[in-house]
């Protein structure tokens, strides 16, 4: 009696420490796609707006850590620390994130293939995305145009924004599609490492500052930057930048993130 007891405690700690399953973790992303999805344009534009604003603190700190470190090799790999600041900021606080939506709200859309679920999306998205723009370039206009920040902390801002603008168009999307990808793993990743997940999100998104991937948001605080300082024009930044890299996100956590666990958890099923 007492082993048969002793098994089933055993057997109990077994299944508590056994990792979710793919279907779990869609099911849990799934409930929580379809509560922003019910969420008013105003709440959406709000938490997209602080988003925005939030995503600034990755160029911010990154930028601080550039201008105070000595010129070395080795420099670049810690100054980029400071580009998981924001997304940290951002996913901690629950903050509407345009990259985060190329994965949660997509799940509810391919499971219920309809015109209305379509627009529904469309709406979160194109809300998101304007508020997330918005806050960054209202950051990168502060960054720019006062005194804030130091000269050469400013020019370190610069120096950013000017490695984010030199890849041609067809570059920025391929590195947008990694970006995207980085971004929509972290979001499958979270509801199962909830004691881990400000590594994930760290790890993650360190991967996408030192292997510079195109990431709309936290990119375009840094080549609006650029563009306030008028050292890059606006028609450049937006369409050698902003654009491609929007287009490779989409890609990067659409199709290959939400696209395929979507797909392997049906063919679960």
């Amino acid at each position: 009696m007492k082993e048969k007891k002793s098994n089933q405690k055993e057997y109990r700690e077994a299944e508590e420490r056994k990792p979710p399953s793919a279907k779990v973790i869609h099911d849990a992303i799934f409930k929580e796609a379809i509560s922003e999805l019910s969420r008013s344009s105003s709440a959406l534009f709000w938490s997209g707006l602080a988003a925005g604003l939030s995503m600034g603190f990755s160029m911010i700190s990154e930028g601080l850590l550039k201008a105070y470190l000595p010129d070395a090799d080795w420099s670049f790999l810690v100054s980029n620390l400071g580009y998981s600041v924001g997304f940290i900021i951002v996913i901690m606080g629950k903050q509407q994130l345009f990259t985060e939506n190329t994965l949660t709200p997509i799940l509810p859309l391919l499971e219920k293939k309809s015109y209305s679920m379509l627009l529904n999306v469309l709406r979160l998205w194109g809300i998101v995305l304007v508020a997330n723009l918005v806050g960054a370039a209202v950051v990168a206009y502060v960054a720019a145009h006062t005194e804030v920040f130091d000269p050469h902390v400013q020019k370190a801002f610069a120096e950013i924004g000017s490695t984010a603008m030199e890849p041609a168009f067809e570059t920025t999307l391929l590195r947008g599609i990694f970006a995207g990808w980085l971004i929509a793993l972290i979001v499958w990743l979270i509801p199962y490492e909830k004691t881990t997940g400000l590594w994930v999100i760290m790890i993650l998104s360190y991967i996408i500052g030192i292997g510079h991937f195109s990431h709309v948001i936290a990119g375009s605080v840094e080549t609006f930057t650029l563009a306030f300082m008028n050292q890059a024009g606006w028609w450049s930044v937006l369409g050698n930048y902003t654009l491609p890299a929007l287009i490779g996100n989409i890609i990067g956590g659409v199709m290959i993130v939400a696209g395929i666990n979507h797909a392997q958890v049906k063919a679960d099923n």
